[in-house]
């Protein structure tokens, strides 16, 4: 992935991807609250600090930049999401990004959620 493609990624709003998440688990009969979970999980929000970020239209750069802690598990995330495989993936904020695909992804195919989080 060329690095002008990361810097379009990495300016887009996180509120305006966010819905797509939604829609895309719900379509697969999971939950908004299942989708915040797996969220929060990843970054350590709480759901009011998520809430707080969809509100202000934080782009991913600073969502990723802001957030708590990233789950001391999130390298067990790994796989192939977009044509890409997470573990090869170089730049640590497109990892990221990345792991949150990944997440959503799982949680849409119906996986169970103690394996999404990878308890």
């Amino acid at each position: 992935m060329k690095n002008t493609d990361n810097q379009r990624v990495y300016k887009m709003s996180f509120a305006g991807v966010y819905p797509h998440y939604i829609n895309k688990a719900e379509k697969k009969g999971r939950t908004k609250e299942e989708v915040d979970t797996v969220i929060c999980w990843l970054t350590g929000y709480s759901p009011e600090a998520l809430q707080q970020q969809i509100d202000d239209k934080t782009n991913f750069e600073d969502f990723f930049k802001q957030a708590p802690q990233l789950h001391p598990n999130a390298p067990k995330i790994t796989g192939v999401i977009c044509g890409y495989r997470i573990e090869e993936i170089e730049d640590p904020l497109m990892k990221k990004i990345r792991y949150m695909d990944k997440l959503i992804d799982e949680l849409a195919k119906g996986k169970a959620m103690e394996k999404i989080l990878r308890s």
